[in-house]
């Protein structure tokens, strides 16, 4: 599966990945339409992104969110209503809305930022299948 990865010991908060990840999406750039967010300054930032636990998967009421082949959590903004459930229910804190745009929005491991980051403090990662999201591990237990 893939997803970003980072490391703050070589971020220096310049938001280059903020500016890139607007720019590739919504075709102009500002933090506010970015998918991954830069907390901080040099030596104590901390990045925001989705890392795929597909947590957001299950509270969707019209199967809008979905797992894709590469593991990575897509959106199908045809079936999404724009409830912002998933906003809501995400654990960390990673699905992004702009009053410009009816459909949230999320990191889905493109790797633009991770080009972009002059301190490659950003890279893309292929790791194990994510887990059962919570929900699915409840219901086995109750199933069993």
């Amino acid at each position: 599966m893939r997803v970003l990865s980072y490391d703050p010991e070589l971020c220096v908060a310049c938001h280059t990945c903020e500016e890139v990840c607007s720019e590739t999406f919504f075709n102009e750039v500002g933090a506010e339409k970015s998918r991954i967010r830069i907390y901080g300054a040099e030596g104590s930032a901390r990045a925001a992104f989705c890392n795929q636990c597909g947590e957001c998967i299950d509270v969707c009421p019209t199967q809008a969110l979905y797992r894709a082949k590469n593991g990575v959590v897509r959106l199908d903004a045809e079936r999404c209503v724009g409830c912002l459930s998933c906003v809501g229910f995400c654990p960390i804190w990673a699905m992004r809305t702009h009053p410009d745009v009816l459909e949230p929005f999320k990191c889905v491991a493109c790797g633009s930022c991770a080009r972009a980051c002059p301190e490659d403090a950003l890279r893309i990662e292929e790791v194990a299948d994510a887990a059962p999201s919570e929900t699915a591990r409840w219901a086995e237990r109750m199933a069993g």
